[in-house]
């Protein structure tokens, strides 16, 4: 069963028309961007299936992203790199990630359900909702396009920094990506503020 399009549904009736559900990828990982994403669900075409993204697999993530993409209203993706994120802290970066995915919005949204958070400076009402990418169709579709595009970028810094097996990981801190980290130390999209990249920096450096 996917999340319910409770909220949406009241706030279409209410006279929000265009109502953003935005949600982050990437908070935990010791490398790569974070990635948010704002998505504008269409009310007369309802997506079956719309889900927390870490509840589904990776294959029916990628059919449900091909799926928002062809049906939302509207769709938006903002990142923050890895040299940000240790300028900042990573609560900032998540925030600054979930604003530009809205910026990207077309045409904007005028109400904005988030996971969690709140943020500043939004020109329209928002409404913060805890595990609202299970609570929420809309936050469970942004939590999906997240997840798909930081995959897809991980994948991609695997083809350039292969020893580390973010192909595998995504950057998380597995046994893996930490025994690595031990071996090369760490290479230009790790997080360098982040316990355990931060430790093997310092090593290296004495060395």
């Amino acid at each position: 069963m996917g999340a319910p399009y409770r909220y949406e549904r009241a706030a279409w009736r209410s006279g929000f028309l265009r109502v953003a559900g935005v949600d982050e990828a990437g908070r935990g990982p010791l490398a790569g961007p974070v990635v948010a994403a704002a998505v504008v669900l269409a009310p007369d075409r309802p997506i079956p299936g719309l889900q927390d993204s870490k509840l589904l697999t990776a294959a029916r993530r990628e059919f449900l992203f091909d799926r928002i993409l062809e049906e939302a209203a509207a769709v938006g993706i903002g990142m923050v790199d890895p040299e940000t994120i240790d300028r900042v802290n990573i609560l900032e970066a998540t925030r600054l990630a979930m604003l530009a995915a809205l910026d990207k919005l077309a045409p904007r949204p005028d109400l904005v359900l988030v996971d969690a958070l709140r943020l500043s400076a939004l020109p329209c009402p928002q409404t913060s909702l805890v595990r609202g990418d299970r609570r929420s169709a809309s936050i469970a579709a942004a939590s999906i396009v997240a997840k798909v595009t930081r995959d897809r970028l991980m994948l991609e810094a695997e083809a350039r920094f292969p020893e580390y097996g973010f192909g595998r990981h995504k950057g998380y801190p597995t046994p893996e990506h930490l025994a690595a980290l031990r071996r090369h130390g760490p290479c230009p999209i790790h997080r360098r503020t982040f316990h355990g990249v931060w430790r093997q920096d310092d090593l290296f450096a004495s060395s």
